[in-house]
């Protein structure tokens, strides 16, 4: 049995915290920020979890 290749683009962006929990970064926070309240921006900040319904296809992305 080969080994499973970890796709690079997915590796690079989510992050695998020690409970095994998938975790990205916000979208939305590149570029027109002055539209955006500092609410926003700062909330654009935390990490967020994967979505339930795509848990399955990054973890197996990255080879886990």
């Amino acid at each position: 049995m080969p080994k499973i290749k970890t796709r690079k683009g997915i590796a690079k962006r989510i992050r695998v915290t020690s409970t095994g929990k998938l975790m990205r970064a916000h979208a939305w926070k590149s570029h027109m920020l002055e539209h955006k309240t500092a609410k926003n921006k700062r909330a654009y900040k935390q990490l967020s979890s994967v979505h339930k319904t795509d848990r399955k296809q990054v973890r197996r992305a990255l080879g886990i």
